[in-house]
C-alpha cells in the first residue's frame, strides 16, 4: 500500500464547500482503434449509503491518478488561499473560480474511492481518502477500461441515495450529455393474491438523459412541431411560443441560442423576483436557469437555451458577471432578439399582440439598454390622438405639420380621461397630433430618452408645452387678462405655484399644468408606490381667457363669489388630472354657493 499526503494546504482546501474540477479528456494516436462502447452508470445503495458512478472512458493509471487528483487546481490554489477569510459562507463564493469541483464529493461523502484502469494497461488501481489530510493509491482489480467513483454519503448526503432524486438531478444537469447515462435500481411489485400474495424484486437499468440536444441540429433538420414541443417542455407552457430564434455562431466564439416569445407573458413578470428564463449550458452540460445575468431584465419574458463551447464548466455566478465571453454571447443574443421584433413589426397586427403582451418591458429597454436605445425607440407604441389604434414614433413624425419641431404627448392613468383632457383642447383646434401614454412606466421612460432623432419629446402637462405654438392674438388676449391673474393667485397662494392665462384652452375654463422641473402626478404615484419620499409640488393654474365663466369672474364685485370660483377652477382642473382634494367638505359647499346663485 502507497500513502502519499496532498500538496501544501490542500487538507485546509478540503474543508471548504467545493465546486468544480473538471479533467480534460485524453487525446492520443494510441486510442484510435479501441473499441469504445461510450456509457455512465449511476448505482445506488439506500442501506450502506453509497452512489457509484461508472463510465467506460480511457481511465488512469497510478501517476494520473495522483496527477489528477493529488493536485488541486496547480495554477489557482495557491491564488484561492491567498483569499480565503476565515467566513464559510463568503469563501464558498469564491471557489468556482478556482477549478476544483472533483472535490464538491466530501459535501455529501465522508470518504470518496477512485477505482479506474487505463485503456491498453493491466492493471487497475484505486485512489481513496476522506478528505481531511491524505489519500491512498492501492492496485485494485477492473474488468473493462474506464472509472468508478464511490461516494460513502454523510448524513447530509444519505438523502440522495434513492432512485427519485438520483433521476431529477441527472435529468436537470446531465439532460443533453450526448452519451448515455443508465441509472440502476430494484423494482418491487407484488403478485397474487391473499396467502399466495409476494414480493417480487427486479433489478432494472432504466437511461435517464435524453442524450441529444436538439438546439445543436441544424435548422433545416428541425420542424415547427419540434421547435414548438420544445418550448413547452421547456417553459410548461400549453401554448405554441410567439417567436422562435435559432442561432449558432461558429469562429471566434462557438456557442448556439434558442429563444422563444412565449404568446403570454409570464405570470411574475413584474415581480421583482422574477425567474430567469433562459438556462446556460456549457458544452450540453447545464449549468444554471436561475441567474438574472444571462440576459437583461428588460427580456425576462425570453424563454430559451443558451450553450457555450467557451466557458469553463466551472461558471461561477461572479464569473458570469465578468467574463468577456458572457459578455459577448449576451450582446450578440440581444441584437438578434431585437431584428427579430423589428421583422414582426412589419407586421401590425401580430406586432399588437406582441406589444399587448410585452410592450411594458421593452420600454424598460430604453432606460435600461443605451447601447439599443435607437432600436428601441423604433419599436415602441404609444396610443394617439390621430389614431384609435398604436402608433411609432416614425410614423407620428410622418404625420407631423410643418414646421412643427416637437413630439407632443400626453401622461396619466386612463386613456379615456387622456382623450378627454382640457390640456388637449388647443392641440385638437390646430390639429396637432399627441401621444396618449397611459402607462404609468412612462412618466419615467419618455423624459430619459428626451429626444427622437433630431425632435423632442415634449409633455403637454409642463408649463412650457405650447410656447412653440402660440399665435400673437393668443400672446395678446393672456398679457390683457394679468390684473385678474393677479386676483385669482391672491386668493389661491397657498395651493398654486403661479396663475397665468392659458393658450392651450378653447373649450374648458380652466386646467392645471406643471412646472418644467417638477414630477408629474403620474410619476409622483409612482415613485410614493416604490416607498420614495417625494417633495410637495404645486400646480400651476391656468385659465382660459375666451370662457364666459372667466369674462363673468372678471366683472363681479362679490369678494366671497370670487373667492368660490377661483378655487372651484382650480379643483375642477384637479380632480380631471386625478387628483385627490384634500377639502372635499368646503368643495362641496363652494359649489352648493355658486349652484344657488346661478339658479
Amino acid at each position: 500500500m502507497a500513502k502519499h499526503e496532498f500538496e501544501a494546504e490542500v487538507s485546509q482546501l478540503l474543508q471548504l464547500i467545493i465546486h468544480s474540477l473538471y479533467s480534460k479528456n485524453l487525446v492520443d494516436d494510441k486510442y484510435k482503434d479501441l473499441n469504445f462502447d461510450p456509457r455512465i452508470d449511476v448505482e445506488f445503495d439506500a442501506d450502506s449509503r453509497t452512489i457509484t458512478i461508472s463510465d467506460s472512458g480511457i481511465g488512469m493509471n497510478e501517476k494520473d491518478l495522483t496527477e489528477q487528483l493529488g493536485t488541486i487546481a496547480r495554477s489557482g490554489t495557491k491564488a484561492f488561499m491567498e483569499k480565503i477569510s476565515g467566513d464559510k459562507n463568503s469563501d464558498s463564493n469564491l471557489i468556482g473560480q478556482f477549478g476544483v469541483g472533483f472535490y464538491s464529493a466530501f459535501m455529501v461523502a465522508d470518504f470518496v474511492e477512485v477505482t479506474t484502469k487505463k485503456a491498453m494497461e493491466d492493471k487497475a488501481w484505486r485512489w481513496s481518502s476522506n478528505g481531511k489530510g491524505d489519500y491512498e493509491i492501492t492496485e485494485s482489480e477492473r474488468e473493462g477500461h474506464g472509472t468508478s467513483i464511490e461516494l460513502r454519503l454523510n448524513e447530509d448526503g444519505r438523502e440522495r441515495a434513492n432512485r427519485f432524486g438520483l433521476q431529477a438531478i441527472i435529468k436537470k444537469y446531465s439532460n443533453h450529455i450526448s452519451h448515455p447515462i443508465f441509472l440502476h435500481y430494484t423494482e418491487t411489485r407484488s403478485e397474487g393474491e391473499g396467502d399466495d400474495k409476494k414480493e417480487i424484486k427486479e433489478d432494472k437499468e432504466e437511461q435517464i438523459n435524453d442524450g441529444g440536444a436538439m438546439w445543436r441540429r441544424p435548422k433545416r433538420d428541425l420542424s415547427e412541431e419540434d421547435y414548438n414541443e420544445f418550448f413547452k417542455s421547456l417553459s410548461n407552457d400549453p401554448e405554441d411560443p410567439m417567436l422562435t430564434l435559432h442561432s449558432q455562431a461558429e469562429g471566434t466564439l462557438e456557442y448556439t441560442t434558442l429563444f422563444f416569445v412565449p404568446k403570454k407573458a409570464p405570470p411574475d413578470m413584474y415581480y421583482a423576483d422574477y425567474r430567469s428564463n433562459v438556462r446556460l449550458l456549457v458544452k450540453r452540460v447545464f449549468i444554471t436557469d436561475d441567474n438574472k445575468e444571462l440576459m437583461p431584465t428588460w427580456l425576462r419574458f425570453v424563454h430559451g437555451i443558451i450553450d457555450s463551447e467557451d466557458l469553463p464548466l466551472n461558471v461561477s455566478r461572479e464569473i458570469l458577471q465578468k467574463n468577456p465571453v458572457m459578455d459577448r454571447i449576451r450582446t450578440a443574443s440581444v441584437k438578434k432578439l431585437i431584428e427579430e421584433f423589428e421583422k414582426l413589426a412589419e407586421d401590425k397586427e401580430k406586432y399588437t399582440e406582441f406589444w399587448k403582451e410585452f410592450g411594458r418591458p421593452v420600454k424598460e429597454g430604453l432606460y435600461q439598454d443605451w447601447a439599443n436605445r435607437e432600436r428601441l425607440l423604433e419599436l415602441v407604441r404609444f396610443k394617439s390622438t390621430a389614431d384609435e389604434g398604436l402608433t411609432s414614433l416614425a410614423e407620428y413624425k410622418e404625420r407631423m405639420n410643418e414646421g412643427q419641431e416637437s413630439i407632443y404627448y400626453l401622461a396619466g392613468s386612463k386613456e379615456q380621461n387622456l382623450r378627454n383632457s382640457p390640456l388637449l383642447e388647443t392641440y385638437k383646434k390646430k390639429k396637432i397630433e399627441v401621444l396618449l401614454m397611459d402607462d404609468e412606466i412612462d412618466d419615467i421612460v419618455i423624459p430619459s430618452v428626451g429626444k427622437y432623432g433630431d425632435l423632442t419629446l415634449k409633455s403637454v402637462q409642463l408649463s412650457d408645452a405650447t410656447e412653440d405654438i402660440e399665435s400673437e392674438e393668443e400672446k395678446k388676449a393672456a398679457e390683457e387678462l394679468k390684473p385678474l391673474l393677479e386676483r385669482v393667485k391672491k386668493v389661491l397662494s397657498d395651493s398654486v405655484r403661479d396663475v397665468r392665462a392659458s393658450t392651450r384652452l378653447s373649450d374648458s375654463p380652466s386646467c392645471i399644468v406643471l412646472d418644467a422641473n417638477d414630477p408629474t402626478t403620474q410619476m409622483r404615484g409612482f415613485m410614493k408606490s416604490m416607498g420614495q419620499d417625494m417633495p410637495d409640488t404645486k400646480p400651476i393654474l391656468e385659465i382660459n381667457p375666451g370662457h364666459s365663466i372667466v369674462e363673468k369672474l372678471n366683472d363681479t364685485t362679490d369678494d366671497l363669489f370670487f373667492e368660490n370660483v377661483s378655487k372651484l377652477l382650480l379643483e375642477q382642473a384637479m380632480l380631471l388630472e386625478g387628483m385627490e382634494l384634500t377639502d372635499t367638505t368646503g368643495f362641496v359647499k363652494r359649489l352648493n354657493d355658486v349652484l344657488g346663485k346661478a339658479l
